[in-house]
């Protein structure tokens, strides 16, 4: 990611703090208006002339750089939870808030409840209430898949 001084083109594309367009601007105009908004101006892409680029708060592109970076070095994980489909529910606040410690980590969770038996639709229904109270940490996968002796989903960060 190139910021500030370090853009070399004579005039980039410039988009706005708040996502508008502000045309077709000189590099040294574009680097004036980002001082005088105390903001950066970052360059989002080299592969067309005149570059895009946008103006972003102080700071802020330091840390979508890094987080970007840190997204990058970490391959994600599956981590599996196993339930039951007679779960008491403290035990199932307690696998919830395990679940949601793992999706903030960056990790994926898989959660497996064994069945026997008719226990099918309450198994179905106990991962259907775990994704709605998971979704505010991650998104399904895939849909619940039903097995001779499972139910299971996995559950990506958001």
């Amino acid at each position: 990611m190139i910021m500030n001084e370090k853009i070399k083109a004579s005039e980039v594309q410039l988009t706005g703090i708040h996502g508008e367009d502000l045309g077709v601007v000189a590099t040294s105009e574009a680097l004036a208006l980002a001082k005088k908004l105390k903001v950066d101006l970052v360059c989002t892409s080299l592969m067309s002339s005149p570059p895009p680029c946008k103006l972003i708060g102080a700071g802020a592109a330091k840390q979508e750089a890094q987080q970007a970076r840190k997204k990058e070095n970490k391959e994600s994980r599956v981590k599996e939870i196993r339930l039951t489909p007679h779960i008491e529910d403290h035990d199932l606040d307690t696998k919830k808030q395990q679940a949601e410690r793992i999706l903030n980590s960056g990790d994926s969770v898989l959660l497996v409840v064994k069945i026997q038996g008719k226990e099918g639709t309450r198994a179905k229904e106990l991962l259907e209430l775990l994704i709605k109270e998971l979704a505010p940490d991650g998104r399904p996968l895939t849909k619940i898949q039903l097995s001779g002796k499972q139910a299971a989903v996995q559950i990506d960060p958001l």
